[in-house]
């Protein structure tokens, strides 16, 4: 089951439909299973690709939620260790918006509320969606689903994260102003916070109205 619309990229435009899987061989099963797939698909001009070879990997579903206090024109922000930023070479404790994952029957808005609860001590309030994301189509099955809430952030702060999840999370009020500043000077490098930010500068003044 996706939990994207299955739609073409343009309203109008026919796309290819077809595609022709032979082999699915899953060589790791974790946390994130790993697998080497085998196929082919159809062409834009007809006809079918040879057959190629492509590294999978599976995660599950996961939510993030932009946090935003309408009266104080702050956004409740997270700062947390991120181990494939760390691989990555990059400044492993990136700025972002809560987020986690949505394990199997959950519903995505209850995760989202949940999440803020346990990484930023919050009750979120008209929680929406606004996004549902592919943060790596070329060989990641993740989907994100990015909601938006309203909450009072007085007396929001400190050290969040579930202990047995190691979590360790310092939480942050950052200024609307500041925080669409730090996105422009390209010092957001996390993804989904980078959508949700984008989205927030586009509806900060109706959110505050």
């Amino acid at each position: 089951m996706t939990r994207l619309p299955n739609h073409p990229p343009l309203p109008g435009q026919d796309s290819p439909t077809r595609v022709e899987m032979t082999e699915n061989d899953f060589r790791h099963r974790g946390f994130m299973d790993f697998s080497v797939m085998r196929l082919r698909h159809e062409r834009f001009a007809g006809g079918m690709t040879p057959m190629i070879e492509r590294d999978v990997c599976y995660r599950s579903y996961a939510v993030a939620i932009v946090l935003y206090d309408p009266k104080a024109d702050l956004l409740v922000m997270v700062e947390q260790f991120r181990v494939g930023a760390f691989a990555a070479g990059v400044n492993p404790w990136m700025l972002e918006f809560v987020a986690g994952m949505v394990k199997p029957g959950e519903n995505a808005a209850d995760v989202a509320v949940r999440e803020a609860q346990e990484e930023a001590g919050c009750v979120p309030y008209n929680v929406r969606l606004i996004y549902s994301m592919l943060p790596s189509p070329g060989g990641c099955t993740e989907i994100v689903e990015i909601f938006a809430g309203l909450v009072d952030s007085t007396g929001i702060g400190g050290i969040h994260g579930v202990e047995e999840e190691v979590e360790d999370i310092r939480v942050h009020l950052v200024p609307a102003e500041r925080a669409i500043a730090l996105m422009d000077e390209n010092r957001v490098p996390s993804g989904f916070t980078l959508l949700g930010l984008s989205w927030f500068a586009r509806h900060r003044e109706a959110l505050r109205r």
